[in-house]
């Protein structure tokens, strides 16, 4: 769950929300644009998420598949690359703006791959309390629902490439999971990795502060400086790019922890909006309610 395209989405919605709803507001974002970064393996913006293709001998390969309202103009984009229908999707976790097309390219013949928490979450809906006012979806259809659910260490081999499954447990929630082509040198993060300046951790999903820290080390582990990393949203970035993402949430925890340690209270800290100059752009989730949410997060952490 990014959170700029949600942003989007709130200006006129209610706090309680269906997925209906939700789709109408993404109605205004049809458009998908394509950008091949290796042979065979192109991203499709414009649909929520970021979508991975992976095209060759094989058939081909989805990493998410965005929203519903998006679906007919994702296809299109798929099939001026490779007419096939999809074999497989793999999603990098259970939010609607990754996983909400499942349904469509499952009834195309696709077989939907998920973390095994994901299944559980998509079953019970979403609830995204971080959120003012907060995000509630509906339950996926049985349709959409993840048919193999796989964990770390697992690979996949499609179109002469090694698919290397990642998963950070309590991260950006606690179902989520990268893609890595080593064939390629290509990472397909999901929402395990934002740019520096944006954030979102889904705190009631299971994700956690330093869960997102970790797996900013994971995927510098496994990154050189020629890998192309593709976020769950914004730009293809580099590895120089997550260090600097790392850097952003190590001085968001930094921040939070010196300022609890002298004996601020949560509103205490809250009314000092401590993070303002480290996010850019106009996030939804304003650095005031950050600086909340993560020294909850910590004092969390530290009362276990």
């Amino acid at each position: 769950m990014s959170a700029r395209p949600v942003a989007v989405l709130l200006g006129a919605l209610v706090t309680v929300l269906t997925v209906a709803e939700l789709r109408a507001q993404d109605r205004a974002r049809p458009r998908i644009g394509t950008t091949t970064i290796a042979e065979g393996l192109s991203v499709l913006t414009g649909a929520g998420a970021n979508i991975g293709v992976s095209v060759g001998a094989d058939g081909v390969l989805l990493v998410d598949d965005g929203v519903v309202p998006a679906t007919g103009s994702v296809r299109a984009a798929i099939a001026a690359l490779d007419p096939r229908p999809p074999r497989i999707v793999l999603n990098t976790n259970w939010h609607y703006d990754h996983a909400d097309g499942n349904e469509a390219f499952a009834a195309l013949g696709a077989t939907v791959i998920a973390h095994p928490r994901s299944r559980p979450h998509m079953l019970a809906g979403q609830r995204i309390t971080e959120l003012e006012p907060a995000l509630v979806v509906a339950p996926y259809r049985r349709g959409a629902l993840p048919v193999v659910t796989v964990d770390e260490p697992a690979t996949i081999h499609f179109n002469g490439d090694e698919i290397s499954v990642l998963h950070v447990p309590a991260a950006h929630s606690d179902g989520d999971l990268a893609f890595v082509f080593r064939g390629a040198n290509v990472i397909f993060t999901g929402d395990l990795f934002f740019p520096a300046g944006d954030l979102f951790i889904h705190f009631t999903g299971g994700g956690t502060t330093a869960g997102m820290i970790r797996a900013a080390d994971r995927i510098l582990a496994v990154a050189d400086d020629q890998t192309r990393i593709v976020p769950g949203h914004g730009p293809v970035c580099r590895r120089t790019d997550v260090m600097a993402a790392r850097t952003f949430l190590v001085a968001i925890r930094d921040r939070i922890l010196a300022l609890m340690d002298s004996g601020r209270t949560v509103e205490q800290v809250v009314a000092a909006d401590p993070l303002q100059d480290l996010f850019t752009g106009t996030p939804s989730v304003s650095p005031a309610r950050w600086a909340r949410l993560v020294y909850e997060d910590l004092a969390r952490a530290r009362a276990q």
